[in-house]
């Protein structure tokens, strides 16, 4: 599996993205890995992907050298053995508050995969406050790869908007929080990730984030944009 691709990678210093196609499509998804991507992320929380979808997907990801990232609806250990045992690269999992909750993932995919979990890149996401909070204990638990600081859950814990609009940046208070998270997981020598704009990008690389996720509408959006200025001339 590629998960364990890219934890070396990350292991051994590097940058990794994992980029959203927004839609249940094997193809796009595929496509994404075709122009660069590392990795394409899965998203069973807010997306209409189907096991049979999960299992399809990352099989065609994995032929052309990419991993599969699957977000199930939450840490329910049913629902993420089975996504791993459906083919998934790599787990990240929603709303990780606690050590105890962490213990508890990382106990379901060495269930689920008795024989090869470290093939798997096992990924925590940070998304409240209260997990920030908590991160110093969760950093002790082995069998985290990557503690996913997600910005649009934790701006709603901090009674932001999850976005701001187009184009303009986050609210300083979460862009602190989220550095203040970053810090506690480099600190540990652990691997952070967050979602990043490509103007954020080489902020958050100078922070030593390493685990970066990219959404694919704003590319979609500033080309037709462009294309649509050209036309009007």
């Amino acid at each position: 599996m590629n998960g364990a691709k890219l934890r070396a990678r990350l292991l051994a210093g590097e940058a990794v993205t994992m980029y959203t196609p927004h839609h249940s499509s094997s193809g796009l998804a595929a496509r994404l890995v075709e122009l660069g991507a590392d990795s394409v992320f899965v998203d069973c929380e807010h997306g209409s992907w189907s096991f049979e979808d999960v299992r399809m997907t990352a099989q065609i990801v994995r032929s052309v050298g990419g991993a599969a990232i699957i977000r199930p609806h939450s840490h329910e250990r049913p629902i993420i053995i089975r996504y791993l045992n459906a083919g998934a690269d790599g787990i990240m999992v929603p709303m990780v508050d606690t050590a105890e909750q962490a213990r508890a993932i990382v106990d379901a995919v060495r269930y689920a995969l008795p024989s090869d979990f470290d093939k798997r890149l096992v990924v925590a996401m940070i998304e409240t406050v209260d997990a920030v909070d908590n991160l110093d204990d969760m950093l002790k638990v082995d069998g985290i790869d990557v503690f996913f600081i997600g910005p649009g859950d934790l701006s709603q814990d901090m009674g932001y908007p999850p976005a701001p609009p187009f184009g303009e940046p986050r609210p300083e208070a979460v862009m602190d929080k989220v550095a203040v998270a970053v810090d506690k997981i480099r600190a540990a020598g652990k691997v952070a990730g967050t979602l990043a704009t490509a103007d954020e990008l080489p902020h958050w690389l100078q922070k030593g984030v390493q685990f970066f996720y990219i959404h694919t509408d704003p590319f979609l959006r500033r080309g037709i944009a462009g294309i649509r200025q050209t036309l009007a001339r």
